[in-house]
C-alpha cells in the first residue's frame, strides 16, 4: 500500500512565512530520509494565516531538485483557476526535472473564494475544469493542435516540452460525490477519497460503484483509490489522543465552515448541498471523530486501523494529513512522520 503525505506547508501565529517554507522543506527532507514513499501538495489561494501553498507546481519543482525517490504530486493543481496551456508545460517540466516522479492530481477546490478573487464564477467551474482536462491531454501527445471551446480556444500550438512519462504523468482526481465516483470510473481515473464529508459505509458503497464502473468501461486491473485523512502517531495512546485535540478540532470547524459556504454558491453539485455535511461536522464529539474520521493513536493501533480500511475500502493508498489543523508543533509531527515510516508502513509493504 502506498503511504504519502498531504503538506499545506502551513502558516500560523507566531511562524513566519520564510519559517512556514523552512518547516514545509525540512518535513519533505525527513519524508526523503526515512522512506515515506511521496508527498502531495494543496494549492491554496488568499489564506495567509493558514498556509504559502500558493504556487505549488515551484514548490514540486523546488521538491524534486532536493530528493532522489520521493514521489511528488498535486492534492489538487486546481485547474480553473490557470490557463490549461501554462498548465500543461509546467507540469511537464516539473516530470523532467523529477524524472517521471510526479503525478497529477486535480479538481476544482471547494474554496469558492478564491474563484471570487479571480473573478472566475464558480457556476462556471466544473465545465471550466472539463475543457481544461481536454486541452492539456491534447497538449502532451506532442503534436500541433487546435481546440475551441466555450472557455478556451487554441490556434495551432505546440509545447515543450512534452512530458517525461509517455503518455503522460499519472492523473488522479478528488471524488466526493455518487455521481462522480461514477463518471470517474468509467473514465478509467485513480481517484482520491476522503472521510470528511462521508462515513465508511457511506464511502464503501462509493467506491464499490466507481470499481462497477470501472470494470464494466473495460479498463485493466480495479481502479486505484487513495484516502486521505488526518493521521497523528503518539508513543502512547494518551499522547495521541491528547496533543493534536486543539489543532484537529480547528480543522473539523474549518471544514463546517467551508461546507457553509459553499452551500451559497452556484455550481454544486445537488448532493453536496442536500446532505447536511456542515451539520454532521459540527456535531461531532471527539469520539465520534477518533471512531469515523480520523487515525490517531499508536504505531499498533494505527496498523489495526489501516488494516481496517483496507479491507472496509479496499484502499490503494494512504494520504496521511500529518498537522491537521496546522497547530501542532514541528516536532512533534516529525516525530509522529517517523513513528509512521518506522513502525507503521512496513506492516502495509
Amino acid at each position: 500500500m502506498f503511504f504519502g503525505a498531504f503538506m499545506e506547508f502551513g502558516n500560523r501565529v507566531g511562524v513566519t512565512e520564510s519559517q512556514a517554507f523552512q518547516e514545509g522543506f525540512r518535513m519533505v527532507d525527513a519524508a526523503e530520509e526515512q522512506g515515506l514513499d511521496g508527498v502531495w501538495l494543496a494549492e491554496l489561494h488568499f489564506n495567509p494565516t493558514r498556509s504559502v501553498m500558493s504556487s505549488p507546481i515551484v514548490i514540486a519543482s523546488s521538491i524534486a531538485t532536493r530528493t532522489k525517490r520521493l514521489k511528488v504530486g498535486m492534492a489538487v493543481y486546481v485547474l480553473p483557476l490557470s490557463n490549461p496551456l501554462r498548465i500543461a508545460e509546467e507540469v511537464a517540466t516539473v516530470d523532467h526535472i523529477s524524472e517521471g516522479r510526479f503525478e497529477f492530481g486535480i479538481g476544482r477546490s471547494g474554496f469558492a473564494r478564491s474563484y471570487d478573487v479571480f473573478s472566475i464564477p464558480y457556476e462556471e467551474s466544473q465545465e471550466r475544469f472539463a475543457e481544461s482536462l481536454k486541452i492539456i491531454l491534447l497538449a502532451w501527445e506532442g503534436q500541433e493542435f487546435s481546440y475551441s471551446g466555450k472557455y478556451y480556444n487554441v490556434d495551432k500550438a505546440v509545447i515543450s516540452p512534452a512530458p517525461y512519462q509517455q503518455p503522460h504523468p499519472p492523473l488522479r482526481i478528488a471524488a466526493n460525490s455518487p455521481d462522480t465516483f461514477i463518471r470517474l470510473g468509467e473514465a478509467g481515473h485513480p481517484i482520491f477519497v476522503g472521510l470528511r464529508g462521508m462515513d465508511i459505509p457511506e464511502l464503501r458503497e462509493n467506491v464499490d460503484q466507481y470499481r462497477k464502473s470501472w470494470e464494466k468501461a473495460g479498463h485493466p486491473g480495479r481502479g486505484d483509490v487513495s484516502l486521505r485523512i488526518p493521521v497523528y502517531a503518539g508513543e502512547t495512546q494518551e499522547q495521541a489522543i491528547d496533543e493534536p485535540f486543539e489543532s484537529i478540532s480547528g480543522y473539523f470547524g474549518r471544514m463546517g465552515s467551508l461546507y457553509r459556504e459553499r452551500a451559497g454558491k452556484s455550481g454544486i453539485e445537488a448532493t453536496e448541498l442536500a446532505d447536511g455535511r456542515a451539520e454532521r461536522l459540527a456535531a461531532l464529539s471527539y469520539d465520534d471523530m477518533l471512531k469515523t474520521k480520523i487515525a490517531f493513536g499508536t504505531a499498533d493501533s494505527l496498523v489495526d486501523r489501516f488494516t481496517q480500511l483496507r479491507e472496509e475500502l479496499g484502499l490503494d493508498g494512504v494520504v496521511a494529513e500529518l498537522n491537521p489543523g496546522g497547530l501542532i508543533p514541528e516536532e512533534r509531527v516529525l516525530r509522529s512522520l517517523k513513528i509512521v515510516t518506522e513502525k507503521v508502513m512496513p506492516a502495509f509493504k
